[in-house]
């Protein structure tokens, strides 16, 4: 569905319920496409110090630097 500008405005929550059903629902400006209203998806955080480097792969490494992605 494409809505213009005045009509969102005045029809927004009709608008986002249709789009968190999973309608494409368009907002137009001047007749041309300006931005789609999609629904919300939560985001996961993310967990600090996840990945395990191996540090022996690099020819010359400082120890400093080495000891501080293994945590020593």
């Amino acid at each position: 569905m494409q809505a213009n500008m005045h009509e969102a405005k005045s029809k927004l929550s009709q608008l986002a319920e249709l789009a968190n059903s999973g309608e494409t629902v368009v907002i137009a400006k001047a007749g041309k496409p300006f931005v789609d209203l999609v629904p919300h998806t939560e985001v996961k955080e993310r967990t600090p110090g996840g990945y395990d480097i191996d540090m022996s792969s690099f020819e010359s490494k400082d120890d400093e630097i080495a000891a501080s992605f293994s945590g020593e």
